[in-house]
């Protein structure tokens, strides 16, 4: 599967949530994320644009490995996520989504893997049906960063240009511009490069 995924900084949160809403937007709960990012022992994922994260959303964890992007438009990349839970923490029983996450960091710090940042926020899931597809918007507001929308589709590599189209013409009936390509993880280091 490709993530076909536009990011745009917030500057008016509340403006943006009333144009969902006009559009029949469905808002979930904000869920809390903590996403733990690691170097690759062998090649830099910084050059081969690639990640790979451990991230934590309650009790579910997930392994997602994220390969280089393939347009220059948006953040288009083939995407593998692996579920290592739901975890469950009843008395007596070893075993929660902290546990398993600090686990799996032994384990890859093991094989030559090294941790190098982990990046937190709280995400609003949203879903909109645009043009007859539905779309997943994630409002986040990341820990050092602000707030940011994405807009995300989940294609086979042919109906990349498709839904490419769609996210483009969501973002401007939803007042977006200047696509943001860069993550999380690269804004955040940037922010916290020496002066």
């Amino acid at each position: 599967m490709y993530e076909v995924e536009l990011k745009y900084y917030l500057s008016d949160r509340a403006a943006l949530e009333e144009r969902l809403v006009r559009l029949a937007a469905r808002f979930h709960e904000s869920i809390d994320q903590v996403d733990r990012y690691f170097s690759h022992p062998c090649r830099d994922f910084a050059l081969t644009d690639e990640a790979l994260r451990l991230r934590k959303v309650a009790e579910h964890v997930e392994l997602t490995w994220k390969g280089p992007r393939i347009d220059t438009a948006t953040k288009t990349r083939r995407e593998i996520e692996l579920e290592l839970g739901p975890f469950t923490t009843s008395p007596g029983v070893l075993g929660s989504a902290v546990a398993t996450v600090d686990r799996w960091t032994e384990m890859l710090e093991a094989i030559g893997f090294r941790r190098l940042m982990e990046v937190a926020k709280r995400r609003r899931p949203v879903r909109v049906v645009w043009h007859g597809t539905e779309v997943d918007v994630a409002i986040d507001a990341v820990v050092g960063l602000g707030d940011f929308i994405e807009l995300e589709i989940r294609v086979q590599q042919g109906e990349v240009p498709l839904a490419r189209a769609c996210l483009e013409s969501l973002a401007q009936e939803l007042g977006c511009t200047a696509p943001e390509r860069r993550s999380y993880l690269e804004l955040i280091r940037l922010e916290n490069a020496p002066r």
